[in-house]
């Protein structure tokens, strides 16, 4: 854990250490983590003091999306900093890949890892990909130089029988059958997911170590808190939240040994560290699900609760300790941000939807970043807001029987700003805001070129 006071009592806002580097980059991902699952976003229960440190230490995230409400799409969307749809990695039959799928993420996609190759960084993907698991799509054959993880979810290849409560209720990590890889090898099979996290993160201070001289990118995407649960014996009853709980706690931990890490080998005032989640929590899993806070929806939606995420950025001597921004940021930002920081240039022959929010990070008075966000649910736009403004065209739930899609006309309207829990439908008095916000999606369908799905494609069986 980390030591009492500041995790890096020694660094001072404008310091100059190491300004002559190229900074470094760690993403962590946490998955169907909860808006309100951090003790910084409020959770009574859960203690998460290395995040609430790197919150108090950087800049705290209130209005940090998520580019899709599921696995799949959403990782693509943080690699490459575009909308899941233009690159076929989301889709309206299936909504994420399956061991079964015989497809993956484009070779004519530019991954943050290829990206910053192009400046001398070394890159390294830990934990969980949902990219494609054949050869053609894993890691390796996208940027990183390293890769040790999970292809997929933790729920996948599941050879236990019995009712969901059975077995998620107790889960045994030898009900699933998921692989262990280290690059392009499987390791382990099955997988000990009570130890995942741990190896996760002596893998990531492993890579961390050997390149301290930098620049170094690391993508570490937790398998958890997706169900099943896991935590190692260290954490067991660590959480009066529960199985849940310990969870989010070890993944706290591994934060704040990641972090420790930097300090010690003095590589902390040039490297970036970013925690956020994927999606929101998984409702439909009861108490083994997180808590999207105040609010509405969880994982598989586009209501906030749905891809509204919770998120830190911690930066020694760069960001401003206590910083918090309300501003309109997303994982899409990442990719953009680190060619600035690398001072890279990215090709044009395609558009980024995320933003450069590197002024944002440093203090910088800057404009609205996004003009509007785009809600999909697969590869249909269900939602868009513009600056408060939220207006449903497509609402649905996700995970339970009566998750029929309702199309709206006149669309609901919610202003953000004054009602983050989406409860009151002000459409009525704000026809002009409606009228505003359909052109924005007349002008956005106009520039949209969505690529087929590539999410559907099996592997035939083997006879």
């Amino acid at each position: 854990m980390l030591a009492a006071g500041l995790l890096c009592s020694g660094c001072e806002q404008g310091s100059d250490t190491n300004t002559n580097n190229v900074p470094n980059l760690i993403v962590i991902f946490a998955d169907d983590l909860g808006y309100g699952d951090l003790g910084t976003y409020g959770h009574p229960t859960i203690q998460t003091p290395n995040l609430d440190r790197l919150a108090y230490e950087g800049m705290k995230f209130t209005q940090f999306y998520a580019a899709a409400s599921v696995c799949t799409p959403s990782r693509a969307g943080l690699l490459t900093g575009r909308l899941p749809v233009r690159s076929g990695m989301a889709g309206n039959g299936r909504r994420v890949l399956f061991p079964d799928s015989e497809l993956g993420i484009p070779d004519d996609e530019i991954t943050i890892a290829e990206a910053l190759k192009e400046g001398g960084y070394a890159t390294a993907a830990i934990g969980k990909w949902h990219l494609g698991h054949n050869s053609e799509y894993l890691p390796t054959e996208h940027g990183f130089d390293y890769y040790f993880g999970i292809p997929y979810s933790n729920d996948m290849d599941q050879v236990a029988q019995g009712t969901r409560d059975e077995i998620y209720g107790d889960p045994q990590y030898e009900y699933w059958n998921v692989p262990l890889m280290r690059n392009t090898e499987i390791i382990e099979r099955p997988a000990d997911q009570r130890t995942i996290t741990k190896r996760y993160t002596e893998e990531a201070i492993r890579f961390v170590r050997d390149h301290a001289h930098g620049p170094f990118f690391v993508y570490l995407a937790h398998n958890l808190p997706h169900v099943p649960l896991f935590r190692s014996e260290a954490f067991e009853g660590a959480s009066s939240r529960g199985l849940y709980g310990d969870v989010v706690q070890e993944i706290d931990w591994s934060v704040g040994q990641i972090t420790e890490a930097l300090v010690q080998e003095g590589i902390a005032e040039n490297t970036l560290v970013v925690f956020t989640s994927d999606n929101g929590p998984w409702l439909a899993y009861n108490a083994h699900g997180g808590s999207a806070g105040l609010l509405r929806g969880g994982k598989g939606m586009t209501w906030e609760g749905g891809m509204r995420e919770p998120a830190v950025a911690w930066w020694p001597g760069v960001i401003s300790p206590g910083s918090t921004t309300d501003a309109i940021t997303s994982t899409m930002d990442l990719l953009p941000t680190a060619l600035a920081m690398a001072g890279l240039e990215f090709p044009d022959d395609r558009i980024l939807d995320g933003r450069n929010i590197l002024p944002l990070l440093r203090g910088e008075s800057v404009e609205q970043i996004h003009d509007a966000y785009f809600y999909y649910r697969g590869a249909t736009l269900y939602a868009v807001r513009k600056g408060p403004w939220k207006a449903h065209f497509i609402t649905q739930w996700a995970y339970r029987a009566d998750n029929q899609r309702t199309v709206h006309d006149p669309p609901l309207l919610f202003n953000l700003d004054q009602d983050p829990s989406e409860s009151y439908n002000v459409a009525a008095d704000h026809v002009d805001v409606l009228t505003d916000i359909q052109n924005v999606v007349l002008q956005h369908q106009a520039g949209m070129d969505i690529r087929p799905s590539r999410l559907d494609a099996r592997i035939e069986a083997q006879n």
